[in-house]
């Protein structure tokens, strides 16, 4: 049996040596399988490979974990669908004759898109593809556009349904509808605090208003009615979903299937977008999307356990205890480590191996697990527009060619909106729970 101070050194090991892999761009699933591998050889915790085959299987063994691939399907239907534009139109018509109005609009966009594909870079790509080039053309900085569009990404993963709130609530045995449910208020926070950046933004660099009321008046002409109409549909899928969770209808899985009947229907039957000839393309795009994440979610999964076997937890724990026993520096050691992490590993694997490390440690000093679930998402989730790994920078330099360092540089003081709206969202629980 290993002593404490033993256990801390080998995982601090395991931890470098991940790094230094990631360091070396070899894949994040590769570089965990490997130090997942590398730990039966360093450990008398694992007895033989034999543990990260069984391991590996029953990763996979999960109800919960159906709702992934449903939720990404029914957000690759309805990207289809023209649903960002259709919303985009809708809140033109609300904010777009006020200052910074189009800014606002498309960050409510990304707010209710995200309510649909439970996905950062499916946010991103989806509302960035349509979004960059009119505010382009309506006289806003390109590359304040492609940062704004990126940053706001993160709503995706933050407003219900979201990925990683699946993968949380599978860690961490949480109920997934309450973590849905409780990530509702914070997202809006974090959209409104985007907004009130964009605001003064634009009032300090000024804007071109005869361009802008030339969209706005010709949005106008169409009518509220007309422009509710096209995109009611789109407003009505996070209802029907979140509706149906928190009624106690259906489950989130069934949540899942539900939201792929409903984008088929709608873009079968109303909107004409999808057909059998383009349909089995949509699917084939949600298994390529798909098999990457499942093989991090089993590799992940199996070096989460295997840091639980040696004791992570436990020596976590009495390494943060030793510092300090104050349930607010507790948290915010833990958010800064966070953040680190989010800029360079995968989300759905942070979580994987984390969670069972850190729960335990802030469950002790009072923190309910499903506000940390909320407090874990949001501080990752600024890990998207972070180098190196930020997926949302690298689609939002792929569309627009600006260069990567460009778009994080002037995504700053939006990250600072952000963790503005992070520090509340830790300090004052009732912001994630109040619904519950």
């Amino acid at each position: 049996m290993k002593t404490l101070e033993e256990v801390c050194k080998l995982i601090v090991l395991l931890f470098i040596i991940l790094f230094i892999l990631l360091a070396l761009t070899i894949p994040i699933g590769i570089s965990l399988g490997f130090v997942s591998i590398l730990s039966v050889y360093l450990t008398d915790t694992v007895s033989d490979l034999s543990f990260i085959v069984r391991n590996l299987a029953s990763s996979m063994d999960s109800y919960p974990l159906l709702a992934i691939p449903m939720f990404i399907l029914s957000g690759t239907i309805m990207a289809v669908g023209g649903m960002s534009e259709r919303l985009f139109n809708i809140f033109i018509y609300i904010f777009g004759n006020r200052t910074a109005g189009m800014p606002i609009a498309a960050i409510a966009t990304c707010l209710f898109y995200g309510a649909i594909s439970g996905s950062s870079p499916a946010t991103v790509a989806a509302v960035g593809a349509m979004v960059i080039p009119i505010l382009t053309k309506l006289g806003y900085d390109r590359q304040f556009s492609t940062a704004m569009i990126a940053t706001s990404g993160g709503l995706g993963v933050i407003i219900p349904p979201s990925i990683p709130f699946i993968i949380y609530g599978m860690s961490s045995n949480q109920s997934i509808g309450d973590l849905f449910i409780a990530g509702i208020f914070p997202g809006i926070l974090i959209g409104v605090s985007l907004m009130v950046y964009a605001y003064f933004y634009c009032k300090n660099t000024g804007e071109n208003k005869e361009k802008i009321m030339n969209v706005y008046n010709e949005r106008r002409k169409i009518g509220l009615f007309n422009t509710i109409k096209d995109g009611f549909f789109a407003l009505l899928a996070p209802i029907i979903i979140l509706g149906g969770i928190y009624g106690g209808i259906v489950t989130p899985t069934e949540a899942g299937v539900v939201s792929v009947i409903y984008a088929l229907v709608i873009s079968v039957f109303v909107y004409r977008t999808v057909n059998v000839k383009n349909f089995l393309p949509l699917v084939a795009e949600t298994v390529k999307m798909m098999v990457p994440a499942l093989f991090i979610f089993m590799v992940a999964g199996v070096f989460g356990r295997v840091l639980t076997l040696m004791g992570a937890p436990q020596a976590v724990a009495s390494g943060l205890t030793s510092v300090t026993t104050n349930k607010t520096m507790i948290l915010i050691i833990i958010i800064l480590f966070l953040i680190i992490i989010g800029m360079i590993m995968d989300t759905l694997a942070a979580i994987l191996i984390l969670t069972p490390i850190f729960l335990p440690i802030v469950t002790t000093v009072g923190v309910d697990p499903i506000h940390f679930g909320v407090i874990m998402i949001v501080t990752l989730a600024i890990g998207f527009v972070t180098p190196p790994v930020g997926a949302n920078l690298y689609i939002a330099s792929t569309m627009t060619n600006i260069p990567i360092t460009i778009i994080a540089r002037k995504s700053v003081p939006f990250i600072i909106a952000f963790f503005i709206a992070l520090l509340l969202i830790t300090f004052i629980p009732q912001i994630s729970l109040i619904l519950i």
